[in-house]
């Protein structure tokens, strides 16, 4: 088993990680009943996504010797009215240092491969961007 999620009551639910004790706390948005206090199930899996592709280019960047410390992702997630779904997600991923061109495409596909890319429905809008110095 992974995790464990209980409702606690309000809209509002607590998942902890088994392995590390870790927990995240989800509320259910402003838009659909909620009080907006703490991430929303939906805002889990935009962040997931823009994690994941950090992690796989950290890993990447080991491999290669870059510094990938202080590298962030923006992250904007659109929702969509009927079904209530994840319409589009949009990624800026900004590196705060300089990377050779072929660095830059081996960062950049690595990204494009992680794994929560993968999961997503095909019909998600995905739109990621690289910004450099």
């Amino acid at each position: 088993m992974t995790s464990k999620v209980i409702y606690t009551g309000s809209l509002r639910t607590e998942a902890e990680h088994l392995k590390s004790g870790a927990k995240i706390i989800t509320d259910a948005p402003t838009d659909n009943h909620g009080k907006g206090e703490a991430f929303s199930p939906t805002d889990t899996v935009a962040t997931a996504l823009a994690s994941c592709m950090l992690t796989v280019m950290g890993i990447k960047a080991e491999d290669l010797k870059l510094n990938l410390k202080g590298t962030m992702a923006e992250v904007t997630k659109t929702m969509e009215a009927n079904p209530r779904r994840i319409s589009k997600v949009e990624i800026v991923i900004t590196f705060p240092e300089k990377y050779s061109e072929k660095s830059k495409k081996i960062l950049e596909h690595t990204a494009k491969t992680c794994p929560v890319l993968q999961s997503l429905h095909p019909d998600m809008e995905k739109l990621i961007s690289f910004n450099y110095l």
